[in-house]
């Protein structure tokens, strides 16, 4: 006999719609399922991320289409059992994790997994993003079977980040970071918009480490 046991909530087909504030507990399987969303709001527009996870736990987004004026999906502080399944993004921003540690903070997220996804015409592409000065982790993270088209920077690690209001000091290496660990990229292909279609720009306190690549295939589009 097989038992099928209902997640807590599942959002199908929303429009025009927010979620914040909300405590769901002991869930038979998965606390938010988010499936089938269309997004959609001009390139130019800042600030107008798709789909935003803080202090957030047992997530799955799936089956949607984002296409914004910043990122496609956002994994910020206190994120842990993301999982991300055959998602299409673009234009503008792609996946991003952080921007985490503003301010000198400390920042938690683990297990966000990323299987199967289309970004097209992206100014970045698998992006972790880190706050010089920060601490905490970042770990357990995987990326599968990844389609990039004409995608600048498509796989990209930044310790040290900084909004482009800020100068000096602030994307600058202060000693400290976020532990950047166990980080896999698996069947990712496509084109690159740019000659570098993988940076890694950890800090000098050895803070990423564990980080794995296979069966990559990016060539210049």
């Amino acid at each position: 006999m097989t038992f099928f046991f209902p997640q807590a909530i599942q959002f199908n087909d929303v429009k025009g719609s927010a979620l914040s504030g909300l405590k769901v507990t002991n869930s038979p399987q998965f606390h938010v399922q988010i499936v089938g969303i269309t997004i959609q709001a001009p390139e130019s527009s800042p600030n107008t991320d798709g789909i935003d996870t803080f202090q957030s736990t047992n997530i799955v987004i799936k089956d949607s289409t984002i296409g914004t004026g910043d990122d496609c999906v956002g994994i910020g502080d206190g994120s842990s059992n993301i999982n991300i399944n055959d998602i299409t993004c673009g234009p503008r921003h792609g996946i991003s994790i952080g921007s985490l540690g503003r301010g000198n903070t400390k920042a938690d997220v683990h297990s966000i997994h990323v299987n199967g996804a289309k970004l097209t015409s992206t100014t970045n592409g698998l992006r972790i993003k880190t706050w010089p000065g920060a601490s905490g982790v970042a770990s357990d993270i995987t990326y599968d079977n990844v389609q990039m088209e004409d995608v600048s920077n498509p796989i990209i690690i930044n310790q040290f980040y900084c909004d482009t209001g800020d100068t000096g000091s602030g994307c600058k290496s202060q000693g400290s970071a976020v532990k950047i660990s166990n980080v896999e990229y698996s069947n990712i292909r496509g084109t690159s918009a740019t000659e570098d279609g993988i940076t890694l720009s950890c800090s000098q306190s050895g803070s990423c480490t564990g980080i794995k690549m296979e069966k990559i295939d990016l060539v210049t589009g």
